[in-house]
């Protein structure tokens, strides 16, 4: 019986089209995760050339004045991008990957980012998590919004009802054959995308699949209990889209501008004004003041006094640093802000089937929001790492042929935070039991 429902289910020419669709943008999106990739590794490679070249030459074009060379210098720090996150690139293709920063204020380098074509960025990438989410629930409403009332609009509903002794068993395994060949379609893109962009299969990889499969099983749920309730093919049809339109697009708008305008952001220009402003200002005033201000800062450094020339490097790396100290208040509500922003998302999308996948899938990734916000930490430390060194050399105005550039390698920072099985699957699996309780009560019925 099984096998015949199957052979029935894939003769129809729409079945086999919709199926080699999906496989297709499947496969395309792929290729777009292996440009990201070859794209994030070949960033990767230049930053490595480029930071050793670049020491190198302003070494010896500024071999005079260490304070003048480190001007210039920038120091790499890297976010590591793991295989998977070629399956959902999330915010990976809007924030950056590599902080370059010089010892300098860091608040005015922070938030710097790659140039990309606004027209790209609003379109998006179609990466793999794209399919899952937008296009394979099209493909389950396409298959299965009509399961019965086809048959009984057609008249053949009584012959199956008479050749058929448990007919709740017979509709399952209509659903059966749909999810066997989507939850098989999803395989083998997985498969080849382990392959294809060299995947290991560990648990977040495990993970990833086993979400993937409880969201479509979550949509053969919803569609389920569409089909329970008996009505027919077109008002099936139109419900089921409805409800892909309202969860997919616009539920995940609504509860965006409601993050947004609950979390507002006026910090960033704050900041960014108020480090400006805190560095600029400082031309213009006392500069022991600047420096009784950086010495209660760094107090390991007060045995360095203000020189009496006009100019010197300690005066300006004091004012450096009194931009971000004076801007630490807005940088701090600013992170704030953004920590609550993704809480608050993560917390409303419990709720949520499609929103949760999504940031799921990201989290897994390490493409979210919560990765870029530790990224920024990292950068923090890294940059203050690199202040602590120099500062004394500065100071005591070192030779700069005696530094061990060679030493400053582009660093990385991998982010170990770790997703539970729990918080991935639990939210989608109450949802499909609780759609395929209600759809076995009206069939019950």
């Amino acid at each position: 019986m099984l096998v015949l429902l199957f052979k029935n289910f894939i003769r129809s020419k729409g079945t086999r089209i919709g199926l080699l669709f999906l496989l297709i943008i499947g496969f395309i999106s792929l290729l777009i995760g292996r440009q990201f990739q070859e794209k994030q590794q070949k960033n990767i490679t230049e930053a490595v050339i480029y930071q050793k070249e670049h020491i190198a030459r302003n070494a010896a074009f500024h071999k005079d004045e260490i304070g003048l060379l480190l001007y210039y210098i920038k120091f790499s720090l890297v976010n590591t991008t793991l295989p998977i996150s070629s399956l959902a690139i999330g915010q990976r293709d809007v924030n950056p990957s590599i902080q370059s920063v010089t010892i300098r204020g860091l608040e005015a380098q922070k938030y710097d980012s790659e140039l990309n074509n606004p027209s790209n960025l609003l379109s998006g990438n179609i990466d793999f998590s794209f399919v899952l989410l937008y296009l394979f629930p099209l493909l389950i409403i396409a298959f299965s919004y009509n399961i019965i009332s086809e048959e009984k609009e057609s008249g053949t509903w009584k012959i199956v009802t008479a050749q058929s002794p448990n007919i709740f068993l017979y509709i399952l395994k209509l659903f059966y054959v749909r999810i066997l060949s989507l939850i098989a379609l999803l395989s083998l893109l997985l498969l080849i995308a382990v392959f294809f962009l060299q995947i290991p299969i560990d648990k977040t990889f495990i993970l990833f699949y086993g979400i993937a499969v409880l969201y479509i099983l979550f949509w053969f749920s919803v569609c389920f209990f569409i089909v329970s309730l008996q009505r027919n093919s077109n008002f099936n049809a139109v419900i089921l889209l409805t409800i892909w339109l309202f969860l997919i697009i616009i539920l995940p708008a609504g509860i965006n501008t409601y993050i947004i305008n609950k979390y507002k952001v006026p910090e960033a220009l704050e900041l960014t004004l108020t480090q400006r402003n805190a560095y600029h200002e400082k031309w213009d005033m006392d500069k022991q003041a600047t420096l009784d201000k950086f010495y209660k800062h760094y107090p390991q450094f007060k045995n360095y006094p203000l020189p009496e020339t006009e100019f010197s490097w300690l005066w300006y790396y004091a004012m450096q640093q009194m931009g971000d100290d004076e801007s630490a208040v807005q940088s701090k509500e600013l992170e704030s802000k953004l920590e609550q922003r993704n809480n608050t998302g993560e917390l409303i999308a419990q709720f949520i089937p499609t929103l949760h996948t999504q940031i799921q899938l990201n989290e897994i990734a390490k493409s979210d929001l919560r990765n870029q916000l530790l990224f920024l930490k990292e950068t923090k430390q890294f940059h203050e790492k690199l202040r602590l060194h120099f500062y004394p050399k500065i100071f005591d105005n070192a030779p700069v042929d005696q530094q061990k550039w060679n030493n400053f390698k582009v660093e990385t920072f991998n982010d170990n935070s770790e997703n539970g099985f729990v918080k991935a699957f639990l939210p989608l699996l109450l949802f499909n039991l609780v759609l395929i309780g209600l759809g076995w009560r009206n069939f019950k019925r």
